[in-house]
This record gives C-alpha cells, sequence and structure tokens, in this order.
C-alpha cells in the first residue's frame, strides 16, 4: 500500500468520525415523526451542528473516492473503519470520560485487526473482474439484505430499530464504496461524458442519500453506542465483500493467510463493539416523551 492511499484513507476516516458525532448530536433533537422519512434531512439542514457534521461526512467521503481511486477496496475499507478512533477522540472530549480498560482494549484490537489483516491478505487488485450477472447478483444482495434489515427495523423502532438500521446503511456505503471505484475506473478510461451514461454513478447517488437517511433515522432514536459500531462494522464487511465478488480484488488464500485474515476481522468488528459501548460515547436522546411517542401504537 502506498503512503498516498494510507493517507487519504486515515483523513477520510478522521472526517467521518468527527462528522458522525456532530450529526448525532443534531439528529437526536430532530421530531420524530421524520424517522425514516426524507424530510427528515429538510429539519436537519437547518441545524448548524449538523451541516458542519455533514460537511465533514462529505468532506470524508472525497477522501474516501480519491483513496479508492488509487487502492483496491479491501485495502481501504478496513482503514476506513478506523473512524471510530476520532469519534471516540471527540466524544471523549465532550464527555470528559476517560479510556479506561474497555477503550484501550477497543483501540488495541480494531488497530491490531486492521494490521493483521492487511499484512496478512495482502490484498490487492486482478483481472478477474465479474460480468453484469455476478455483479448484479451481488448488488442485489446487498441491497435486499438491506431492505429487509430496515423493514424490521421499522417495526422494532426502539429495541433492534436503530443498530437494525445502522447495519442496513453501512451495508449500503460499503456497496457505495464499490461502485465509486468502478465509477472512478471508467471516468479515467473513457472521460466524463461516457462515465455519464453508465449507471454507476447514479447508484453511487442513490445509495449514499438512502444510507443518509437511514443513518440519521438511527442517530435520531438512540445513542450513539448503538449505532455507530454497527455501521461501522458492516461498511468494511460489505465493502470487502464487493471488491472480492465483482471487482476482481484478490487475497492470500494459504490456510495460515485465512486464518490470520478471519482473526483480523474479528478483532475488527470487537474493538469497534468494545468502543461503541464505551461511556464516552453520546447516550443523550432527548426528552422522555421522545420515547414514548415512538412507541408503537
Amino acid at each position: 500500500m502506498s503512503v498516498l492511499v494510507l493517507a487519504l484513507a486515515v483523513g477520510a476516516a478522521c472526517c467521518l468520525g468527527f462528522g458522525f458525532v456532530l450529526q448525532q448530536n443534531a439528529a437526536q433533537h430532530a421530531p420524530l415523526s421524520d424517522f425514516l422519512s426524507p424530510r427528515l434531512l429538510l429539519d436537519l439542514v437547518r441545524v448548524p451542528r449538523w451541516l458542519a457534521g455533514m460537511g465533514l461526512m462529505v468532506a470524508g467521503m472525497v477522501l474516501g473516492a480519491l483513496a479508492l481511486g488509487q487502492g483496491e477496496v479491501s485495502q481501504v475499507e478496513p482503514l476506513l473503519a478506523t473512524n471510530l478512533f476520532f469519534a471516540m477522540a471527540l466524544s471523549r472530549w465532550q464527555t470528559k470520560q476517560s479510556l479506561g480498560r474497555q477503550g484501550w482494549a477497543g483501540l488495541t484490537l480494531l488497530a491490531g485487526g486492521v494490521t493483521a489483516f492487511m499484512v496478512a491478505g495482502q490484498p490487492r487488485g486482478g483481472n478477474d473482474v465479474a460480468g453484469a450477472l455476478r455483479h448484479w447478483l451481488i448488488v442485489g444482495i446487498v441491497v435486499g439484505i438491506a431492505l429487509v434489515l430496515t423493514v424490521y427495523a421499522k417495526r422494532s423502532r426502539l429495541s433492534a430499530g436503530p443498530t437494525l438500521l445502522a447495519v442496513a446503511a453501512g451495508l449500503l456505503y460499503g456497496l457505495q464504496d464499490a461502485l465509486t471505484r468502478v465509477s472512478g475506473e471508467r471516468f479515467r478510461a473513457d472521460g466524463f461524458a461516457h462515465l455519464m451514461t453508465d449507471w454507476q454513478p447514479y447508484g453511487v447517488l442513490a445509495l449514499g442519500v438512502t444510507g443518509l437517511i437511514l443513518v440519521q433515522s438511527a442517530f435520531e432514536t438512540a445513542p450513539l453506542r448503538m449505532s455507530l459500531p454497527a455501521l461501522t462494522a458492516a461498511q468494511p464487511l460489505a465493502g470487502i465483500a464487493c471488491g472480492i465478488g465483482f471487482l476482481g480484488d484478490r487475497l492470500r488464500t494459504d490456510a495460515a493467510a485465512l486464518a490470520w485474515e478471519a482473526c483480523g476481522l474479528a478483532a475488527i468488528v470487537t474493538g469497534i463493539v468494545l468502543l461503541g459501548l464505551h461511556p464516552a460515547m453520546p447516550s443523550g436522546t432527548g426528552p422522555k416523551e421522545r420515547v414514548h411517542n415512538l412507541q408503537p401504537h
């Protein structure tokens, strides 16, 4: 991996982590009637803190797209998962909580997991890009799973709803990252005019808006610790799956490498969960009447 890809991906993670915290700070005060509705974005756009968070998120997405243009999806996605480092840093500053054993364990597992996966797997590009049928099949599976999770989230709301919405958003963001790389390759090969005749740029936009509505609804209805870990874990897993599934990314497949790759991914997910559940993560969701109004009638 080049130093440029590393710098771009870590810069993207920094912007995303800070942006998520600011967005949740604002979204928790949004009207509950906006749950899973585009109106939620229209209400939030009037909140300066949310706009600052969105600005950071957009900057993170741009840096992430540049990283994907220079590296492979399977290289960049684990690095983007480190956005939780930066979310934790901002949350600690807001809440004045110390890291403690849980925080240090989460940081160590996340950093160690990313390192183990990258060193063992040695992600690299390949020429075995999938055909249209396999491409659409994987896209359909990811979108279908996200849709099912959203339907169940709408029914459960206060129980598992925010976590399910965050997983759905993470899946869509992972797929968006893969399509962003495809769009970048098409742009470099054929130019902007030809790119606009393909479906991928419009898919990137649709996935981005849909994912944004899902994740803001999750932020609106529950503490950050219930949504950000699920979002942060689902995105790299989906991105890596898409990269290998239809972009031709390759990992080492000998027994030792596969074992370390699996351990690395498990450590990443465990570290994310430990950090997400840390007391430093914002836990307020607004007045108690918000909870009462959210209960199904």
